[in-house]
């Protein structure tokens, strides 16, 4: 039987990407060979410089992109067409703008859409929906219009929509970008609280080394580095050959690491 789908899901990694390549139609080669992997609740970051495939990794983790070679598995189900729903549901990907994400008339009616789609009715939706904005501390907002909130607000509530699906991993895209920061500590203390496994693509970081004890950096198209968030950080030859800076003045060795 096939390896893959004999480790009990509750067991497997949360993400598993193995040799994965893939270059776009027009030829430009985004992934050369990527290799990592995700326990189950961990809080990874995903860094590198712009152009260096991280977004085309991304959209590979829920089948958005896919033809390459190599292998995506999420919590023991290979990336492909036969798994599709059930990895689209295990997958939440929170884009960096939530009005991409935000549609609907009232705030319910965004973090009920898709278990409403998904065939959830009745108490049990509600149930879910009322579980996923008290996550994230929006539970008075909930028949508010989206666009009558902060923006702050509204990436909580573009989290919501993903928690209410019940996923696996979360994948947050710049989830710090455009905060205030009390907004910024707000959505730190969330993702904290979380029982989900957490991949972050950031340039943010100061908010990688905060959120995140591992993190990963992709740089043209390979996982150049991958090891405690401080630790590479803090390696100057590192940061120089990938075009990663730190804020001025800002040294990860003097921050004390939260849990």
């Amino acid at each position: 039987m096939d390896a893959v789908t004999d480790t009990p899901a509750d067991t497997a990694p949360s993400l598993e990407v193995s040799g994965l390549a893939f270059a776009y139609p027009d030829g430009h080669q985004a992934l050369f060979g990527v290799d990592f992997s995700i326990a189950r609740g961990e809080r990874v970051a995903l860094l590198g410089p712009n152009g260096a495939g991280k977004t085309t990794l991304v959209l590979h983790l829920n089948g958005i992109l896919s033809g390459g070679t190599g292998t995506v598995t999420v919590a023991g189900l290979p990336v492909g067409k036969r798994h599709m729903a059930q990895i689209r549901r295990k997958v939440g990907i929170v884009f960096q703008d939530p009005d991409d994400q935000l549609f609907m008339p009232t705030v319910r009616e965004d973090v009920a859409f898709g278990p409403a789609a998904a065939g959830l009715k009745g108490a049990e939706l509600e149930a879910r929906v009322d579980r996923a904005l008290e996550r994230v501390g929006m539970a008075e907002f909930k028949d508010r219009p989206p666009h009558h909130l902060s923006f702050g607000q509204r990436r909580r509530v573009a989290v919501a929509t993903v928690l209410a699906m019940e996923p696996e991993i979360l994948v947050l895209d710049e989830p710090s970008s455009n905060l205030d920061p009390a907004s910024r500590r707000e959505l730190a203390d969330i993702l904290r609280s979380l029982d989900v496994t957490v991949l972050m693509v950031t340039h943010d970081l100061p908010y990688a080394l905060e959120l995140c004890p591992r993190s990963l950096v992709l740089s043209e198209g390979v996982i150049a580095a991958d090891g405690p968030t401080g630790e590479l950080l803090s390696d100057d030859a590192l940061m120089r050959a990938h075009r990663l800076e730190l804020p001025f003045g800002f040294d990860p060795r003097s921050v004390t690491m939260g849990a």
